[in-house]
């Protein structure tokens, strides 16, 4: 695993206008980065990401099915009372997911430690599985790479497959697309999935969050009041469980993407419940709720809360001393801790990998670097090859 540097494409701002990357850099600071890329060998990728992604995955499956059954777990993980049975339902129905995103701290060289699973509303999508791949042959074409260059990544390929797979489940229905207002980053994220599902057959429409809306029969409609049937929504389970329509999640008989059972897979209480089920696995880290007597033993560990996202509400504690904190809205709903594994330098950046599944299968990898341990919205995005 190497960072090495290369040129920019010289018109790759201008590329990106006209593929509707508008948030390639954000308050005036780069978010795509291609000044440097990594190189992996094919070894790396398949032993020390692909085959623990996959493994982690059915861990993560099983704690699911273990929560689910427990109403003492499902308060622990602070999910509302009232959608246990619906979340219940869900994985009883086995209701499709779409996608997800395993992060992990990785060297190159020691084995890949899970720090989280963005299993809900994980970002960076259109990034990892269009618009790298284009920075890939570009500087194959202009021969700044070699011919024999490759890269992690089925995503695009594979979601346009998954996509037409659940439209089987649900024929002729419109697939509706949602994201909050004022999130460039989001509804560019959204779009570049409609196109995939517009390329695999599908029918579909967009409404804001804000623009749900709900008819006498207590079904989600959009601003033309024609009734939602099934959607992707950027938007985690956890704020839905709080919108006032909330009631109506389950009745309304909206098909999910994702489904309501990814409430659980994405709690960052699946942490320790992970660490309790398979202790020492060597891609896991120790982990524990904070009540837990044995969270004593920890004395380098962060503290996570149970819904934080993009690195928000982060604390990094080393030696029983505060090294450091971000601001964010998340923590009143309580937090784990999990023990400190620094993520490795690159030529001065703190390196994390992303390791995503379509359908529960392995499909790509993402890079993210930031100048802090913590990684946060605008760390920078940079493209990866393969070299064997």
């Amino acid at each position: 695993m190497l960072r090495l540097s290369i040129s920019e494409r010289p018109h790759w701002r201008a590329l990106a206008a006209e593929y509707g990357f508008g948030f390639h850099s954000m308050y005036d600071d780069p978010y795509w980065d291609e000044t440097a890329y990594y190189q992996f060998t094919l070894r790396q990728v398949e032993e020390d990401i692909e085959a623990p992604t996959a493994e982690i995955h059915q861990m993560c499956l099983d704690i699911v099915d273990t929560v689910v059954n427990d109403d003492e777990l499902m308060s622990k993980f602070c999910i509302p009372e009232n959608m246990w049975q619906p979340i219940l339902n869900s994985w009883q129905r086995r209701d499709p997911s779409l996608y997800s995103r395993l992060d992990f701290c990785y060297d190159g060289k020691n084995p890949a430690k899970l720090l989280e699973n963005n299993a809900d509303t994980p970002t960076s999508l259109y990034e990892t599985g269009f618009w790298q791949w284009l920075w890939l042959e570009d500087k194959v074409n202009v021969g700044h790479l070699r011919r024999d260059s490759d890269q992690y990544n089925l995503l695009q390929e594979l979601m346009i497959e998954r996509f037409s797979q659940i439209a089987k489940r649900q024929p002729g229905q419109v697939l509706h697309f949602s994201c909050c207002k004022d999130t460039e980053e989001d509804l560019g994220t959204v779009q570049y999935m409609r196109d995939c599902a517009d390329e695999a057959g599908i029918d579909t429409a967009f409404v804001f969050i804000e623009d749900i809306g709900l008819n006498g029969k207590g079904e989600f409609t959009d601003l033309k009041d024609k009734p939602i049937r099934w959607m992707f929504k950027l938007y985690p389970w956890e704020f839905m469980f709080e919108e006032a329509y909330a009631d109506h999640i389950e009745t309304s008989k909206v098909n999910w993407l994702e489904p309501l059972w990814k409430a659980v897979l994405s709690n960052k209480a699946l942490l320790p419940m992970l660490w309790k089920k398979f202790p020492n696995h060597p891609n896991l880290l120790p982990a524990y709720f904070m009540d837990d007597p044995k969270a004593a033993s920890l004395r380098d560990y962060v503290v996570k809360p149970l819904f934080a996202r993009e690195g928000a509400n982060i604390e990094i504690v080393k030696g029983g001393k505060s090294l450091l904190k971000t601001e964010g809205p998340y923590g009143h709903e309580g937090a784990i801790i999990q023990q400190l594994q620094e993520l490795p330098k690159f030529a001065g950046n703190f390196t994390l990998v992303g390791s995503w599944l379509i359908n529960g299968e392995p499909a790509g990898m993402s890079i993210r670097e930031d100048d802090t341990l913590v990684t946060q919205d605008y760390s920078r995005y940079v493209p990866h090859i393969i070299i064997d």
